[in-house]
């Protein structure tokens, strides 16, 4: 009998609990469509527990202030892992069922996958796992090590130091936006995105910022990345100027253990979204395609691929 895919409000996420799970999927998306996970990715989510994950839908809210946010997640995944342990065992209580407890206080089987802006959130935890963070973002942030450093330590407060990580946590970025106060305010009104850098109370750590602390961690060893041919937001395997780019060279760099897991398919930016209608996906984006045949959509089997190959490496590296 097929699993239900149903998701269920728990702590601030979304989960759809899988009665026999491979491993937990967390996802975090793009700036507003992140907000309502589950209203605007649902295809994307099923096609996944369809395949034996269990699906958790992070909502995050809206802010500048991209230390506080990234660290709430890791909060919220301590806080689920036993959460869904207490969930699976109501289900075998009430519903008969034989639903496997014990997988979600294992961290080596979660896996995170970000879309968009959420791609920053998961870099900033990947970073923020390595034993030099706090040297990095020294020489990265500079004059504004001391405000960063005390942001990270006012979110990290009541963390038990061994909880502190997602290493050996595998990740796969899907379009990546290395947001910062630019790309958050529409370009008619990048004066006042300038006028809040210069203030200090634009977006930190800024996209210049962020860069700098990956291309300084030897971590990143398990990570993979889905690009768009049409993305003008996040870029594509071309554009020298997107965050794709950049990305594509730092997981091709020599301190890397395996070679670069990536693919480019064909849409824009918004191609995650999307809930089904008949024998199509319909993406809530008018400006695009709007609506794609199934037979056609590449994105949830490359994902389901990545995945795969990713646990493989991170058995290697155990």
């Amino acid at each position: 009998m097929k699993p239900t895919f149903k998701f269920k409000p728990i702590s601030f996420s979304w989960v759809a609990l899988h009665p026999q799970p491979k491993g937990v999927i967390l996802f975090i998306g793009g700036a507003f469509f992140g907000t309502f996970p589950t209203l605007f990715y649902p295809y994307f989510f099923e096609k996944l527990f369809d395949e034996g994950y269990t699906i958790v839908a992070m909502p995050f809210r809206f802010g500048f202030r991209h230390w506080p946010i990234a660290i709430s997640l890791l909060k919220e995944q301590i806080t689920l892992r036993e959460e869904m342990v207490k969930l699976a065992d109501y289900y075998n209580r009430t519903e008969q069922g034989n639903y496997d407890a014990e997988i979600y206080r294992n961290p080596q089987k979660y896996f995170w996958i970000g879309h968009s802006l959420g791609c920053k959130y998961i870099t900033l935890l990947e970073f923020f796992s390595g034993e030099k963070w706090e040297n990095i973002l020294t020489q990265c942030a500079k004059d504004k090590k001391a405000g960063m450093l005390m942001r990270i330590e006012d979110s990290v407060n009541m963390i038990p130091l061994e909880q502190r990580s997602i290493k050996g946590q595998p990740s796969l970025l899907i379009a990546p936006d290395i947001s910062d106060t630019q790309s958050a305010i529409p370009k008619p009104l990048a004066f006042i995105a300038k006028f809040l850098d210069y203030k200090g109370w634009g977006v930190l750590p800024t996209n210049a910022q962020t860069k700098c602390f990956v291309e300084g961690s030897q971590l990143f060893q398990l990570t993979g990345l889905i690009s768009f041919d049409k993305d003008t937001i996040a870029g594509n395997e071309k554009d020298k100027e997107g965050d794709v780019f950049w990305f594509i060279g730092q997981l091709k760099s020599e301190n890397k253990k395996f070679p670069i897991l990536h693919k480019e398919l064909k849409g824009k930016h918004l191609e995650p979204l999307g809930v089904q209608s008949g024998d199509y996906v319909v993406d809530y984006n008018p400006f695009d395609k709007f609506a794609e045949p199934i037979s056609e959509r590449q994105l949830e089997a490359v994902t389901i691929e990545f995945l795969d190959e990713l646990r493989k490496r991170e058995e290697m590296l155990r």
